[in-house]
């Protein structure tokens, strides 16, 4: 049996955790493959830490309840955050195992050729093709990963904290980054913690669940990864595909949808809904919600996910036929994840 934890499963501020993994690769039978994959998690972690550091950055803060002691209870949740996040399947530890596996294994490699002048058939295989990447009679060199390495791969951190219409731009980077990058459950987390101040400063207003409208949020943008977009490419920040009708007075964004006519899917052109941030975005579809008559049924249900979805499927609110089962999941799933997010910081 392996003698390291998962590090998901730990503290993200223990401070023997560095040392167990020294223990552990010193002690695994398996030529260090066990403490490989631990460190690929401490690597991803660092890099997860980083991005949610830049979503923090990129949101605007009310003020209010803002000071040094939330600042530090906010850092130690994010990092903590980052720890559970790390590890899971389809995430970038795996790509980060399989890079540092190549070069330890080239290392390897290279020090049997060095210690018996022939050497093996595979060690002269695997010495020769790294050669090809370095200079002509040199070794390869094997350099762990830092920080900055994973900053330049993976190119999601803006240059510098940002604010007011730059702090979009950066938002948007940022969830460009989490598309790219981040294994789905992973994005989940990262859509529901980008947008968990904006929902919960509504949901005390309205009444509407924070989780039941990131969830439908998430649903409606594939979970940051298809929102509707300005013809020059900027976000319209609109997250829940509102329409622009003719009452409508501020900004438009026109753009291919696909509809439901007589549940037949058809492609469309529409007018949507778009907004200066996400903030507004929530701000409005709780007015839409709450003071729409079409809409009264479905806060009568606000306190059952299921009636919820299938009151505002049966008021029209989409013309997916299957729109109330997908919603439902998308909101339960949020739900799931803010729950989780509760017990990482207690």
């Amino acid at each position: 049996m392996s003698s390291l934890q998962p590090t998901t499963q730990g503290l993200a501020a223990d401070p023997g955790a560095l040392n167990a993994l020294k223990y552990g690769a010193a002690r695994e039978g398996d030529g260090g493959k066990g403490a490989l994959k631990e460190a690929a998690k401490q690597f991803e972690s660092l890099f997860m830490r980083e991005l949610i550091k830049s979503m923090r950055d990129a949101t605007q803060k009310s003020g209010l309840l803002e000071g040094q002691g939330s600042d530090l209870g906010t850092d130690l949740l994010d990092q903590q955050l980052a720890v559970q996040l790390s590890g899971l399947p389809g995430g970038l530890s795996e790509s980060i195992e399989r890079q540092l596996s190549r070069q330890m294994n080239a290392a390897q490699a290279k020090a049997g050729t060095a210690a018996d002048g022939s050497g093996n058939a595979a060690a002269d295989a695997s010495s020769a093709n790294t050669a090809s990447t370095a200079s002509a009679g040199s070794a390869p060199e094997f350099k762990p990963l830092k920080r900055s390495d994973l900053r330049n791969l993976l190119k999601y951190a803006p240059a510098a904290p940002a604010t007011g219409a730059q702090a979009s731009a950066a938002t948007d980077q940022t969830s460009a980054a989490a598309r790219r990058a981040l294994s789905p459950s992973q994005r989940h987390a990262a859509f529901v913690q980008q947008h968990h101040q904006s929902a919960a400063t509504v949901a005390r207003e309205s009444g509407i669940p924070a989780g039941y409208m990131i969830g439908q949020a998430g649903h409606e943008t594939g979970w940051g990864k298809s929102e509707i977009r300005m013809r020059d490419g900027t976000p319209s920040h609109n997250l829940f595909g509102i329409k622009a009708t003719s009452s409508w007075k501020g900004k438009v964004a026109e753009v291919t949808t696909t509809e439901y006519i007589n549940g037949v899917p058809r492609k469309t052109t529409a007018r949507f809904r778009a907004y200066d941030s996400y903030a507004d975005s929530f701000r409005d579809y709780a007015r839409l919600i709450t003071r729409s008559p079409r809409y009264d049924k479905a806060m009568d249900q606000i306190g059952s996910v299921n009636g919820f979805a299938s009151s505002l499927q049966r008021a029209g609110y989409a013309t997916d036929p299957q729109y109330a089962a997908k919603l439902s999941r998308a909101i339960n799933m949020t739900l799931s994840l803010q729950r989780a997010q509760i017990s990482a910081q207690n």
